[in-house]
């Protein structure tokens, strides 16, 4: 039997969406083994001057505990 947990995490980029989702990812394997998906809760992005200057995802990432 194997045990999931999730947690919630926030990736940020100054360049997309896609490479928010990819730093979130990044950072949770810095602390979190067997990585197995994540879901985009929300997206959003800041705006000044008319441009969008940052895109940030609230995820949740899925991960098997070894036991």
């Amino acid at each position: 039997m194997s045990i999931v947990k999730v947690i919630e995490v926030i990736g940020s980029s100054e360049k997309g969406f896609t490479e928010a989702t990819q730093n979130a990812v990044a950072e949770a394997t810095k602390t979190v083994k067997n990585i197995k998906s994540i879901y985009i809760k929300h997206m959003n992005a800041n705006v000044e001057n008319n441009e969008i200057v940052s895109y940030a995802v609230n995820a949740k990432i899925s991960f098997v505990i070894e036991g």
